[in-house]
């Protein structure tokens, strides 16, 4: 499948802060010590995990040219209601999560189901840096580059069988450690899923970084999906089970308010949610809430790689 984005940009370009421009002077001079002293490519991204720092390959077909969100706002205004409802929650209560051990088992309709280790889910294929946009809901939105790769590299390592139809998504539950898990807006643990072509796409993607970084446990360490195209819920944090289904499973949020949340959740500014317009948006970080909305693209500007998935579908009915 081919990729066209309207405008690629360079790593260099992607980020308005100078601390990210150093960061990555900072990390070539170190690629080059590392390759000096004959590090392997795994070796040397272990090193740089344990450092915290997490770089990934620029990919231009998966970079879009909108000016990125700063880091400082990807990583504090954030939803993740396992650590409270408030945007500010997950940033202030997050740190307490353990993300060491960690595994994911892949399992269901496979041929080879089995369990991953985080560390060989780090090594499993070349990290790569895409630029997305991310459209949320309720009408705001960010541009984040991610760390990761296409989630298909992990699910054909299972050999899913010909009666997988769907994919299902488990995060994490910590009683420990997530004070949200006490409050009944979610039936816990959080799921999600989306069918099997659309987990298979080039653009649905497994993340474990952020701007370079390991990914902060606000944002879903120590791994998550991003599926662009898509409302950001459906891009599930904190992942550790992933299934293979026959059947469409119902997610969390379908349960919790099927008239506002549907299976698809595909962006599109002509279905509104039922107590508000999804015709507009606001980008976080431009000018705060004196920002200019700007109007939202169907499909969230993805419409080029992913339209033909939903060929015949009613996307007002399947919302």
């Amino acid at each position: 499948m081919l990729i066209r984005p309207s405008s690629p940009i360079l790593p260099s370009e992607i980020t308005p802060e100078g601390v990210w421009r150093s960061r990555r002077e900072w990390m070539a001079r170190s690629a080059a010590a590392a390759a000096a002293l004959g590090m392997a490519g795994w070796a040397q991204r272990q090193a740089w995990a344990e450092a915290g720092a997490l770089p990934g390959k620029s990919v231009p077909e998966f970079t879009v040219s909108d000016k990125p969100t700063p880091f400082k706002d990807v990583s504090s205004y954030n939803n993740y209601y396992e650590f409270g409802l408030d945007k500010g929650d997950p940033q202030r209560a997050a740190g307490a999560l353990k993300t060491r051990p960690w595994t994911v088992s892949v399992e269901g309709e496979a041929g080879k189901p089995r369990s991953f280790d985080i560390d060989e889910l780090l090594k499993l294929a070349p990290m790569e840096e895409r630029v997305y946009r991310l459209r949320c809901v309720e009408g705001w939105s960010m541009v984040i580059p991610w760390v990761g790769y296409s989630l298909s590299r992990l699910l054909k390592q299972v050999e899913p069988t010909g009666n997988a139809k769907y994919v299902e998504f488990t995060t994490v539950t910590q009683r420990e450690t997530m004070p949200g898990l006490d409050s009944r807006v979610l039936d816990w643990p959080y799921t999600e899923a989306l069918r099997m072509d659309e987990a298979m796409h080039p653009l649905t993607m497994l993340v474990f970084g952020v701007y370079g970084k390991v990914l902060p446990n606000q944002n879903g360490a120590p791994l998550r999906l991003a599926v662009p195209w898509k409302y950001g819920f459906k891009s599930a944090k904190s992942l550790v089970r992933i299934r293979l289904l026959e059947q469409a499973p119902r997610s969390s949020w379908m349960k919790a308010a099927p008239q506002e949340y549907g299976f698809y959740a595909n962006v599109n500014p002509q279905v509104p949610h039922p107590r508000w317009s999804q015709a507009t948006e606001r980008r976080i970080g431009e000018d705060g809430i004196f920002s200019p909305k700007r109007p939202t693209l169907m499909f969230n500007g993805y419409a080029d790689q992913v339209a033909s998935l939903y060929q015949g579908l009613d996307l007002k009915q399947n919302y």
